[in-house]
């Protein structure tokens, strides 16, 4: 949807409100207009921000996008920042599995945001949990981004499922995945699963993203 250009202009001095969409599972879920972009909200969180979801962008500029990656897949698709600041910021062209439990959030990204892209995108409308138990496909890129709020379900920070992503992934394939880390409780909470995800990934490492880690299945792709 074509934002107009007063009101653009203006989201930086104010954010607009355009359009809530609460479901059963995000029952405080809406649009709004800030910075230039289209956002994506719940209660207590930021679901999407274009390419000002800065845990991604800062992630992606640390790390090496090799020439090899074309098949990716996102767990917790939003508003669709990340094929949006990859196609947009960094000039990626890849194919996009979207994995997306909320068919309001779905609803919301088909309208606001991939009208604008020309990235190739699947769109599936699944539980990313047992998603990545039944798919048979293999990655270059796994992005992780499922959250409820604010917070990643506990069965999404077990052994098993961090050993079903590790099986999606390609030779040399790039795991991200998205954990809170903005005080000192999240931070104890990220330390904890980080030491869980080395027992599967063990050359695992981390960055730190404004309030965020972003955790890696292997150092060797960070710049």
């Amino acid at each position: 949807m074509t934002i107009p250009t007063w009101k653009k202009y203006l989201s930086y001095l104010f954010e607009f409100h355009i359009e809530s969409a609460p479901s059963e599972i995000n029952p405080h879920l809406y649009v709004s207009l800030s910075r230039g972009r289209y956002q994506l909200s719940t209660a207590n969180a930021i679901y999407s921000f274009a390419d000002l979801y800065d845990n991604f962008t800062l992630t992606f500029q640390q790390i090496k996008l090799t020439e090899s990656i074309q098949d990716v897949l996102i767990l917790g698709f939003g508003l669709g920042s990340i094929p949006y600041m990859l196609e947009k910021k960094f000039g990626k062209d890849y194919h996009y599995t979207a994995v997306e439990i909320d068919e309001n959030v779905l609803y919301l990204a088909n309208k606001y945001t991939l009208p604008e892209l020309t990235s190739s995108i699947t769109m599936m409308p699944a539980d990313a949990f047992a998603f990545v138990h039944y798919c048979h496909d293999k990655f270059d890129l796994i992005c992780m981004d499922v959250f409820l709020d604010d917070i990643v379900p506990e069965n999404f920070e077990s052994t098993d499922y961090l050993e079903q992503l590790a099986s999606l992934l390609n030779p040399n394939g790039i795991l991200l995945f998205n954990k809170l880390a903005s005080n000192k409780k999240d931070k104890k909470q990220a330390a904890a699963f980080f030491e869980i995800f080395k027992k599967v990934f063990p050359k695992g490492d981390y960055l730190d993203v404004n309030g965020n880690w972003m955790l890696i299945n292997d150092a060797a792709f960070i710049r």
